[in-house]
């Protein structure tokens, strides 16, 4: 008989604010195929487990081992009182997208990048960005925060827990407000008027834009288009030749505009709950 199971291979990691973590060896018959990292989420709290990695070795890929170290994760999670269970795949990793999905897990988000020229493309007749004023941003902020912490209380966290959290990691961004340094936070109007904003940050030798948005009032006429060439303006006259993003699985129309642009994916954040 072949059985599967997970051996900790440390003690049970615990931070002063409860966050757990362990790492394992995926055994089969006691002979080690793999690891498996579980950890609860640094960013959805200790309900949240998260996959932080998975890999069965080569000569043992193939023969479900990966979907067994899966399911055993899950019951180390439901042990840890986690109701929900999340991983991030790689794009290019098909096998690993498959097995995700037979085992119940849910697309989220993913992560999406477009290789940029040395040119900046040209935004469309009457349209052009500027930088945010002081007077701008504190309400952008204000919004920021409120739309973060909902999209946290969505996914289970107390909502007043949502809401410190949200103000925390929007502080860590931006210990400095506007002026935070390779942040870039922009308006765009089109003949004189605003219709959107934009957050770009510099990391590395990469750009990624945090928010992109346009006005309700302006919604629906091309002016999303325009925020994104506006970031690749930004990115390129910055001398980064990627630029990323981030876009949601219910928002198919933000998906089909980065595709349209060019945008692939290379991972998907996936779900799932544990009953």
């Amino acid at each position: 008989m072949v059985t599967t199971t997970l051996r900790p291979t440390e003690p049970l990691q615990r931070t002063a604010e409860g966050a757990l973590s362990r790492h394992y060896q995926v055994c089969v018959n006691s002979r080690p195929v793999g690891a498996v990292h579980l950890s609860t989420s640094p960013v959805f709290g200790p309900l949240v487990a998260q996959i932080a990695d998975l890999r069965i070795d080569e000569p043992d890929r193939g023969r479900g081992r990966g979907t067994v170290a899966a399911l055993a994760a899950e019951e180390v999670a439901r042990s840890w009182g986690c109701r929900r269970i999340e991983l991030r795949v790689p794009a290019d990793a098909g096998t690993a997208l498959r097995l995700a999905t037979a085992l119940g897990y849910v697309h989220r988000n993913r992560g999406m990048e477009k290789p940029l020229g040395a040119t900046a493309p040209r935004l469309p007749a009457g349209s052009r960005g500027r930088p945010m004023t002081e007077a701008e941003y504190l309400p952008w902020l204000e919004h920021g925060v409120a739309a973060y912490a909902q999209d946290l209380a969505d996914r289970g966290v107390p909502e007043d827990e949502a809401w410190a959290r949200s103000r925390r990691d929007h502080e860590l961004l931006l210990p400095h407000g506007r002026a935070t340094e390779n942040m870039l936070f922009s308006v765009l109007e089109q003949e004189g008027t605003r219709v959107g904003t934009l957050w770009v940050a510099f990391v590395g030798g990469k750009a990624f834009v945090y928010d992109v948005e346009a006005d309700e009032a302006f919604r629906g006429r091309g002016h999303g288009r325009s925020l994104m060439l506006l970031a690749e303006a930004q990115a390129i006259a910055a001398d980064k030749r990627v630029l990323g993003l981030n876009v949601f699985a219910d928002n198919p129309p933000a998906e089909r505009l980065y595709e349209s642009l060019g945008y692939l994916p290379v991972g998907y954040s996936m779900y799932k709950n544990l009953l």
